[in-house]
């Protein structure tokens, strides 16, 4: 077990954190604005967005990353991540407000680019806190529990830590999104069923994420304990 991490450089952490960044990118940009339905034991018809399916990879990432190398390892890729979607948000406000070329093909790409691409400010807004705070909080929980299970049971982690996590991320983004503009119940109900659908999936992957983590620790011979961490959501360092 190692409690510190901070000089050692590692042969798979800048691969993960790409992949992580990009799976974040990826469901933010794609699918998100495609409302989808499925039904569901339960719940029924459950309307929700397509991207959904691929967000809760990313907190399969955090997971794996604050298991084998620690929150603050975690805490610089949700750094990482936050920084590529306020890019992402911006780029997209420049490109959809500037003048578009005569032309039917050009003025239905613009009609197309402000459907998929033109949120307003709320929806991105509590897309980035959402994530922010969600993914620090999935870390810190599990980074604690990894310490009160003294490392046994990593199920326990991945699974709890994902669920106090997802629970902060809904409860934000459709807070702040569509708090007003929907009916109140409307918004709960939502939120309630994006919760479920994003903790199942963590639940379905951990023999996945059991493997990852067993690799990674043999590969980079880390099985990183945060006894001594500054848990501070706002530090780049490690």
């Amino acid at each position: 077990m190692t409690q510190n991490t901070q000089h050692r450089t590692y042969r798979y952490y800048d691969f993960i954190v790409v992949a992580f960044v990009t799976v974040l990118l990826c469901s933010n940009l794609i699918g998100a604005a495609k409302a989808a339905q499925m039904e569901l034991p339960f719940f029924g018809t459950v309307v929700f967005g397509a991207g959904v399916l691929f967000f809760p990879i990313s907190y399969l990432f955090g997971d794996i990353l604050t298991e084998v190398y620690g929150y603050a390892h975690d805490r610089r890729a949700v750094w990482c991540g936050f920084g590529a979607i306020v890019f992402a948000a911006f780029m997209s406000m420049v490109v959809i407000s500037m003048p578009t070329a005569p032309g039917d093909f050009n003025s239905a790409l613009q009609g197309g680019l402000e459907i998929v691409f033109g949120n307003t400010w709320r929806i991105v807004l509590g897309s980035i806190l959402a994530f922010w705070s969600g993914s620090l909080v999935n870390s810190y929980v599990l980074a604690k529990l990894k310490i009160f299970t003294q490392g046994r049971h990593l199920w326990v982690r991945t699974i709890g830590s994902t669920a106090v996590g997802e629970l902060v991320d809904s409860g934000l983004f459709y807070v702040i999104a569509f708090y007003g503009i929907w009916p109140t119940e409307q918004v709960v109900h939502v939120a309630v069923a994006q919760y479920f659908l994003k903790t199942g999936w963590e639940v379905v992957a951990t023999p996945l994420t059991y493997w990852v983590v067993a690799w990674l620790k043999r590969k980079e011979q880390e099985d990183h304990f945060d006894y001594h961490t500054n848990f501070t959501p706002f530090k780049l360092k490690v």
